[in-house]
């Protein structure tokens, strides 16, 4: 609904490592969460994380195995940010807090506060076929679709306010943001070269 979405990496697929980034993550949300889908992984199905989630009072489903359409948005959101920011190569486990780091503070924001997105309208025709119109007009940021929601702010954490979030949008425009993070991206690629020179 929103299209808000915060990446986080971490150093190995198991769930002692995940279960850190699914708390960053879930605090990362200015907006209760109710539910959480993942894969079939066992690093996401296990006692821990159900426990974490159950704590939260978060709803917890999985995918069905054999049905590639169940996790479609988060495999669409992969390719227009994960791979768009940071390519396909391989990036050594050893990097991923320096990647981490760099989500945290450079890329969820410039993806939530200043990323516009397009939000399609519905429209059934006469013969009652639906379709989608991705017109410019309805182009928002995920925060601003967020606040055009109604009672928006009945939503929010309770240690959330409007007033933090408008603060944190007006710290920079959208082409300043876009400009402060292409130079962060600049100085992690070279960061992640001299670390796997450094190690070989």
């Amino acid at each position: 609904m929103t299209q808000m979405q915060f990446v986080a990496t971490c150093e190995k697929i198991s769930e002692a490592y995940l279960l850190p980034v699914i708390r960053q993550l879930l605090e990362g949300f200015p907006f209760v969460i109710l539910g959480f889908h993942s894969d079939n992984g066992s690093e996401y199905i296990n006692y821990k994380v159900a426990k974490l989630l159950e704590k939260l009072l978060v709803e917890f489903t999985k995918s069905r195995p054999r049905h590639s359409n169940d996790n479609a948005l988060a495999e669409s959101k992969n390719a227009s940010v994960v791979r768009k920011y940071f390519g396909y190569a391989h990036i050594p486990q050893y990097c991923a807090s320096l990647v981490n780091a760099f989500c945290t503070e450079y890329l969820n924001p410039y993806v939530n506060f200043h990323r516009p997105c397009f939000f399609p309208q519905t429209i059934t025709d006469d013969k009652g076929k639906e379709r989608k119109k991705y017109r410019y007009k309805d182009m928002k940021t995920p925060y601003e679709k967020f606040k055009s929601i109604p009672d928006a702010s009945q939503y929010l954490k309770a240690c959330v306010t409007f007033e933090q979030l408008n603060a944190q949008a007006a710290k920079m425009s959208d082409n300043d943001a876009a400009l402060v993070l292409n130079i962060a991206r600049k100085k992690l690629f070279k960061d992640i070269s001299a670390l796997i020179r450094k190690q070989a």
